[in-house]
């Protein structure tokens, strides 16, 4: 797949509903435009969204700010499609990246082509409260990665995120749920996937990939699904939690960080060893008050690298732990301030790194929601033994 390709299928899906949309487009935010089959047996929807970002960075010591740097960059432009096929029972999506960070990557893994490709799955209803998922997508991981991008609370994700993120793979999910009581829910996912991320071609290396997590939402489900989203927009009018936990294990683990990170390349081919990642969260939501928290723990059976004869290569995996602690209030006319702390504590035998923490603190102004928003933030970052930094951050965000 290529740029010319994507313009001209996109175009051509431009042009097939310019006469259905001229009486009935959409509002903003609710997609580029809608399809329905005549006979109701299919529905697409077309999105498109764009991050412009601006940061800023100096190095941070008692001596004051030293060796400042900037950038300017389109972080992310993606187009989404979504919708249901035969029946509204089997839904799908997908979702194309068009910069450099989405697309970047390319080796001989996949089929040294840019990684496209973000989401391509079918999500099927099966039988009550079953679905069955089949595609590339999220794996069913911490909280904060399964929130989309275009809904983060600050410009981007947490360090926690950074280092122990299981991310996006490929293969199947198993997804129920059910209430205990009449506002009790408790959610559950199963998964088996290839275990080396997106876009691969070349096979599986390894082994597989096998992760599950569970949910509990005593209070019952978030307005409008608000627990996929990092604030409190809607200002829930009774408390929401929602309290989960993941166990995930890659068999035989080729790269540094689980199904991200570097290959781990030896004298005869692939480093393989089992890589254990442990995520616990909870989200909670109050008339405009929201928190969220997360704890991730990883470790691997053998963590460095070896070849046949013993011998260190020098490619390490990133095990150790972290803490993610995030806190907001929404104030009149969409106005939000928000403060987060993460701390990352490496195993520093294998990293060299003792210890990393990372204070936040964030504004957003919601103008149109998520859909259209600006948020600018200025982050702290305290890495022991190291140089420290200071990080300023502003974004705009447009989601049509």
């Amino acid at each position: 797949m290529n740029v010319k390709l994507l313009f001209t299928f996109f175009s051509a899906l431009t042009l097939l509903s310019i006469e259905a949309q001229e009486k009935n487009s959409p509002k903003f935010g609710n997609g580029l435009f809608n399809l329905v089959g005549q006979d109701s047996t299919w529905s697409m929807k077309v999105g498109a969204r764009m991050q412009f970002l601006t940061i800023a960075k100096w190095n941070s010591s008692s001596n004051g700010l030293s060796k400042p740097s900037s950038s300017f960059l389109v972080r992310r432009a993606r187009l989404k499609f979504n919708g249901f096929a035969f029946s509204p029972k089997l839904k799908y999506k997908m979702e194309l990246g068009l910069t450099n960070n989405d697309i970047g990557g390319a080796s001989e893994h996949t089929n040294n082509a840019p990684r496209y490709i973000l989401d391509a799955v079918v999500k099927w209803n099966f039988y009550k409260n079953f679905e069955l998922w089949i595609g590339q997508t999220k794996l069913p991981g911490n909280i904060e990665r399964v929130i989309s991008s275009a809904n983060l609370q600050l410009v981007d994700r947490s360090l926690l995120n950074v280092r122990f993120n299981i991310d996006r793979d490929m293969g199947f999910q198993l997804r129920h749920h059910f209430k205990l009581s009449d506002s009790f829910i408790i959610k559950e996912v199963l998964s088996i996937s290839q275990g080396e991320g997106r876009n691969i071609t070349t096979g599986n290396l390894g082994g597989y990939q096998y992760t599950s997590r569970i949910e509990l939402l005593p209070f019952g489900s978030f307005t409008s699904l608000e627990d996929d989203k990092g604030r409190d927009l809607i200002k829930e009018k009774t408390p929401k939690l929602v309290l989960g936990a993941t166990y995930d294990f890659n068999n035989d683990a080729v790269k540094t960080q689980s199904n991200l990170g570097t290959y781990m390349k030896n004298d005869i081919g692939f480093y393989k060893t089992n890589i254990s990642t442990i995520f616990i969260d909870a989200m909670f939501k109050y008339k405009g008050i929201s928190f969220m928290g997360e704890y991730a723990f990883r470790d691997a059976k053998n963590p460095l690298a070896k070849n046949s004869d013993g011998t260190l290569t020098g490619d390490k995996v990133q095990i150790g732990s972290g803490l993610n602690l995030h806190g907001s209030y929404l104030f009149s006319k969409n106005w939000e301030i928000s403060g987060r702390f993460t701390t990352i504590n490496l195993d520093e035998k294998i990293t060299q790194i003792t210890q990393e923490n990372q204070y936040t603190l964030g504004l957003s102004k919601y103008i149109a929601g998520h859909k259209l928003k600006v948020q600018t933030d200025i982050s702290y970052l305290d890495i022991i033994g190291k140089t420290n930094e200071l990080m300023y951050r502003l974004q705009l965000d447009i989601h049509f």
